[in-house]
């Protein structure tokens, strides 16, 4: 393979995508240039220009391919395409779309429905956002279902469908019912397109629309339907007039951007102006972008955001300038149909209302440093601060935390949480059913969970071993380096002696007393008290609460459907199979109480004699 001096000497001086890959081979940033040589050696000369994420990235740089395109906008749509797939490390990134909610108007089917759907899929619908917050969506949607009566299930309406019964919101008029042929197809869709029209913010287009009809329909002697329309008049009016006139002299849709740093993110926020109104605003955060230069940042923001097939507007005004807005406006113009223009306003109400977007911007950047800041000292911070408080010789990343629960001895169970930096590994929790211990004896249920939980950790990293992979890859062999114990010096000495006879005394060990919250540790004699507000106390209360929550939760479970076999346990002919068969079906005691005699037959496994036995005697 030819090395990477070599590989810079043939590059070719003609537009592309360029991919470097890291020593394991994973895609690590992708690019675009006009000039494949030019773009790409600039990496790898002096680093006194580059910002310290350029630099970084350089530094694990192993190898790197290139794509030759026709053009430079060619260049362009593979680099958004190829981003979106692959989301490398060291690309200014927003997130991942699946965390935004969109407006779907399913125009690919008959009779078209709207919905609140995370992805983008090239159906032929047509899609509105993104949105960042799920309750602007739901209340929109909402609204768009008392003003429009369109259809909400999803029964297929492309066949003989007249067949099925129409459901309760045909009967309390928020449903036209297509499913019983009610509706004229074309009303129908002329409803569909006004739909699309209120969520493209063309509100006043949708009054003279509305008037229009409503005119119509009052010449033509319907004058309940002319009703129904000036209601949706009156709702969208008043939607009108809470928007923000922002110019008078030109009625232009545009979008404007502004963009702040705020480590370890940037933080993008967009106004959405449709004819002279301001109708809405998003924030969006770009994911570790922090120490990237800015104008990267919007630029990437823009490539990705205008990528999904989402409307775009005649002019885009940004805060700052960036370097390819040519080649970002051809683009935009090939994917709205006619010419899009990208704008640094200098001065004026333009440059007034991209300062309120950027102050927007700011704020917002400054609050989620803060909360930024918050969490690290919650989650990192407190467990650097639980090392300096125990003499730990290392900050313990992990923690495992054990709490027995039970009611006078029956149904012990056990749990235990994981926490990783400071936060919550569900994946890793685990619960026990106690086998060995009979009565209430938590100290011997502990020893138990702790012999059967570290046994068959132990097993699993020398099965590992012998076979070449990492040790602490499987389900149990990740051993942690902290254990809390729930309870008192007695539940500590019993699970470290345990603890002791598997080799693995050198695990810290700990339990942390509930009522006067003392922390109580092998060397010394007296307990540890922490002061009230410290991290490292609130991080220890928080595990054991969560390991005490995982127990009872696990406890009452087993409770419950104990108590539900032991009843069906006394009605005759009902066994095994039959109890299991109903508590399937009903889901509850009070389900089999409430089910009909035939509902009870059709149980598999039933008859009607032993219904009859079920009904009798739980009534």
């Amino acid at each position: 393979m030819p090395s990477l001096d070599e590989k810079l000497k043939t590059l070719p001086d003609n537009p592309g995508v360029y991919i470097m890959r890291d020593s394991d081979d994973n895609i690590i940033y992708i690019g675009k240039a006009v000039s494949l040589k030019n773009r790409v050696r600039q990496y790898f000369q002096s680093s006194r220009n580059h910002s310290q994420k350029v630099r970084s990235m350089v530094d694990k740089i192993a190898d790197f391919e290139y794509i030759l395109t026709d053009s430079e906008l060619e260049a362009l749509i593979l680099e958004c395409n190829l981003i979106k797939k692959h989301r490398p490390k060291y690309n200014v990134l927003l997130k991942d779309d699946k965390h935004y909610p969109y407006i779907k108007v399913t125009t690919n089917e008959e009779y078209p429905r709207v919905l609140v759907v995370r992805r983008i899929d090239r159906d032929g619908a047509r899609y509105f956002g993104p949105y960042t917050s799920s309750r602007a969506v739901n209340e929109t949607i909402e609204l768009i279902r008392r003003l429009f009566p369109i259809r909400s299930c999803s029964r297929n309406l492309d066949g003989n469908f007249k067949d099925q019964r129409p459901c309760l919101y045909y009967h309390i008029g928020e449903c036209l019912a297509p499913c019983q042929g009610h509706v004229d197809k074309d009303v129908y869709d002329e409803m569909i397109e006004q739909i699309c029209k209120f969520l493209d913010g063309k509100h006043q287009d949708l009054i003279d629309e509305l008037k229009t009809e409503m005119e119509r329909a009052a010449v033509d002697l319907e004058f309940e339907r002319a009703a129904l329309i000036r209601d949706r008049i009156i709702a969208v009016e008043k939607i009108l007039e809470s928007q923000k006139i922002i110019w008078t002299d030109d009625m232009e849709d545009r979008d404007v951007i502004a963009l702040a740093g705020s480590d370890p993110h940037i933080i993008v926020q967009i106004f959405f102006i449709r004819k002279g109104k301001l109708i809405g605003s998003e924030q969006f955060v770009l994911e570790d972008s922090y120490g990237s230069h800015l104008e990267d940042a919007i630029e990437s923001f823009i490539k990705q955001f205008y990528a999904e097939d989402i409307y775009i507007p005649k002019e885009i005004f940004i805060d700052r300038e960036i370097g390819d807005i040519e080649i970002i406006e051809s683009w935009l113009s090939q994917k709205r149909g006619n010419r899009v223009y990208i704008k640094v306003p200098k001065r004026g109400e333009k440059r007034r209302l991209v300062d309120l977007a950027a102050k927007n911007a700011k704020e917002s950047a400054q609050n989620i440093a803060y909360r930024y800041r918050r969490r690290e000292e919650q989650t990192v911070g407190a467990c650097e601060e639980l090392a300096e408080y125990l003499n730990l010789d290392s900050v313990p990343y992990r923690i495992e935390a054990f709490d027995i629960s039970n009611i006078q001895g029956t149904e012990s169970v056990a749990s235990m949480v994981v926490f990783e930096g400071g936060e919550a590994k569900k994946k890793d929790y685990r619960r026990f059913k106690i086998k060995t211990v009979t009565g209430p004896n938590d100290y011997a249920s502990m020893a138990e969970v702790i012999r059967r939980r570290y046994t068959r950790g132990l097993k699993e990293r020398a099965k590992l071993k012998r076979s070449g992979k990492d040790v602490e890859s499987g389900k149990f062999s990740n051993l942690p380096d902290l254990i809390l114990i729930d309870g008192g010096k007695g539940q500590l000495k019993t699970a470290f002696s345990v603890l002791e006879d598997l080799g693995l005394d050198y695990i810290p060990t700990i339990s942390l007393a509930e009522e006067f919250e003392e922390i109580y540790t092998l060397d010394d004699k007296e307990p540890l008290i922490l002061p009230r507000g410290s991290g490292a106390l609130h991080l220890l209360q928080r595990i054991r609460d969560e390991a005490h929550r995982f127990a009872i939760s696990y406890h009452r479970s087993l409770r419950q459907k104990n108590t539900l076999h032991s009843v069906l346990e006394d009605i005759p002919e009902i066994g095994p199979k039959r109890r299991v068969a109903l508590l399937r079906r009903f889901g509850s005691i009070e389900g089999i109480r409430a089910a009909t005699l035939e509902e009870l037959c059709s149980v598999e496994g039933m008859n009607r004699r032993a219904a009859q036995n079920i009904k009798d005697y739980l009534q």
